[in-house]
């Protein structure tokens, strides 16, 4: 069975069991407002006493706002749960079920879990980008957008892999859980452009934490800014993270002892 398939179908099941818990919608619908309304009341506060931050415009930042927001929907959505499923599951035991499984244990850890109530997070943030570019000087062309979709689906893969990573730590520490705060503390850091922070917080959530890559790139691609050697770097920094978070992954279940061991 091929890789697409099985996301396929773990896709359809983690829909079917969203869906009988329907007032979460409106639960997440509530803190998608919240979220957007304070990003917005924030945007505006340093926008009353500058026209421009880092270079940056008040439409331009709020593309960035948007595609943070759309992220992390995703990261919610797809990314998340499983982590914390893969946690649990080493800490119980029972990731037997999965490793014993004929498909690729690192696709079925990474798909099993979908929350489908966590895109209404894309549908904001997608409407704030759009409100967003309407107010660029800048003309956004095909091959911005082009980048734009490479460079998120780039941050993407880097998210999932950062997250992997750290949860297939739970391999050697059983308790966890406090990554989730800690992840979420670090991910607002992607509501602005990363070139206003000092150097030293700059580096840290470009290469220890890829939100830069993840979020400011895409923002770049998207309002005209993006040059292709960032691009370049994006990719190859992308691909190398992969590479070795699949090794990484595969180092942690040599010392995974479950409850077949």
């Amino acid at each position: 069975m091929s890789a697409a398939r099985v996301a396929w179908l773990f896709l359809k099941v983690g829909v079917l069991n969203e869906l009988q818990y329907r007032v979460n919608f409106v639960v997440q619908l509530f803190q998608s407002l919240i979220q957007v309304g304070t990003g917005l009341a924030v945007l505006a506060l340093v926008y009353s006493h500058t026209d421009e931050l880092n270079g940056w415009s008040e439409s331009e930042l709020l593309t960035v706002l948007g595609i943070q927001i759309l992220l992390g929907g995703a990261i919610r959505a797809a990314v998340q749960p499983n982590m914390v499923q893969l946690m649990e599951d080493v800490r119980e035991g029972t990731l037997d079920y999965a490793l014993t499984k004929p498909e690729d244990a690192q696709l079925l850890v990474s798909v099993r879990q979908f929350r489908i109530w966590q895109l209404t997070d894309l549908v904001s943030g997608a409407i704030l980008v759009a409100v967003g570019l309407g107010g660029v000087e800048r003309s956004v062309g095909p091959l911005d957008a082009i980048a734009f979709g490479a460079a998120l689906s780039l941050g993407g893969v880097m998210i999932y892999c950062f997250w992997l990573l750290i949860t297939t730590g739970s391999f050697w520490i059983v308790r966890m859980e406090h990554v989730l705060e800690l992840f979420e503390g670090v991910y607002q850091t992607g509501r602005w452009p990363v070139g206003v922070y000092p150097l030293w917080l700059r580096y840290t959530v470009t290469f220890l934490v890829p939100i830069a890559f993840a979020v400011t790139v895409p923002a770049e691609a998207m309002t005209s800014r993006l040059d292709a050697g960032t691009l370049a770097l994006s990719f190859a920094f992308g691909t190398a993270l992969f590479a070795f978070t699949r090794w990484f992954w595969r180092f942690g279940l040599r010392h995974y002892s479950g409850a077949s061991a």
